[in-house]
């Protein structure tokens, strides 16, 4: 976790990368704006240092007067470029949104319109035993617009604060048995081997049921989804100290190291997810990391391109 949180440091620090993930030049992305004002306020101070000691006698008094305007200068910078950084921000993800929603909803319902224009044409006739087929595909298309648009909607309420908890005792190895059950034939139609492994007496939590199983549904969906059969995907409990660890594996094609530090970032999806085609709007595991901030849990990850990706939270157990 150290390590991610480092990892994501640094790519604050990179001010190319920062500009670039915005969609901006450098002079209008905030970061460089904040270096060149950095820069500017250490000549500023200089010269008014040089010039203080030329009309004021008193050396100590001059630098006092030029911390302070350095200090004031450095504020005002920093509020201003923080401004356009969540107005950048704002920008790139509205057009985010924009894309990914838009495209998210074309896809099944251009299939439901084809689908729809088949069997109701004139001039084709479709074979009985199609028709079944062709109404499981509606059914299907119609089932990935509402995974998206309840996304959308859990999202919403998380930025509004409007997210309701309910805690009661939980047991979390019950609550993913019925999980795994859930998807063990999506597994096994993908050639993915699905285990659980659980100590005795340490899945006991005060926690909300129904988040928690948002959240476990959305990591074992990803687990699955990014693993190109045949693999495997495991996942654990544990206790550790007053809290109960649950970690989830798999070997699925990885996150790249250059764009772990963006990926609970609300609408993100790494550039190997994207090649695959892999279905995804990129709000899954911004609504973990929410749900679980807000139970008082942490979340992370390790993960290696190529090689699989390993996701971690805990919980407290009251």
């Amino acid at each position: 976790m150290n390590i991610t949180m480092l990892k994501e440091s640094l790519a604050q620090l990179n001010i190319v990368t920062q500009c670039r993930r915005y969609g901006l030049s450098l002079w209008q992305c905030p970061q460089f704006l904040f270096v060149v004002m950095g820069i500017i306020i250490i000549f500023t101070s200089i010269f008014s240092y040089l010039l203080g000691v030329h009309y004021i006698a008193n050396v100590e008094t001059v630098i006092f007067i030029v911390l302070i305007i350095a200090i004031v200068l450095f504020i005002i910078s920093y509020i201003i470029t923080r401004s356009f950084e969540r107005l950048a921000e704002a920008s790139r993800m509205k057009s985010e949104f924009i894309n990914i929603v838009s495209h998210q909803l074309r896809s099944p319902l251009t299939n439901i319109k084809w689908t729809f224009e088949l069997l109701t044409s004139k001039d084709l006739k479709v074979p009985t035993g199609k028709v079944e087929e062709y109404m499981e595909n509606v059914k299907e298309n119609i089932a990935r617009m509402v995974e998206l648009i309840d996304d959308l909607l859990i999202v919403s309420k998380i930025e509004q604060g409007k997210v309701p908890i309910s805690k009661k005792e939980v047991f979390l190895e019950n609550l993913i048995k019925d999980l795994i059950e859930r998807y063990r034939i999506f597994s096994e139609a993908s050639g993915i081997e699905l285990n659980l492994y659980f100590q005795e007496q340490t899945s006991q939590v005060f926690t909300d049921p129904s988040l928690i199983k948002l959240v476990v549904e959305n990591l074992i969906d990803n687990a699955i989804r990014y693993t190109k059969g045949p693999g495997k995907v495991e996942i654990k409990l544990a206790r550790e100290d007053k809290r109960v660890l649950f970690s989830i594996k798999d070997t699925g094609v990885g996150i790249p190291q250059k764009e772990q530090g963006y990926i609970f970032q609300k609408f993100f999806r790494a550039e190997n997810a994207l090649k695959e085609r892999t279905r995804g709007s990129g709000l899954g595991l911004y609504v973990c990391k929410s749900i679980i901030d807000n139970l008082g849990g942490r979340i992370w990850f390790k993960s290696e391109e190529g090689v699989g990706t390993t996701f971690y939270f805990t919980l407290p157990i009251k």
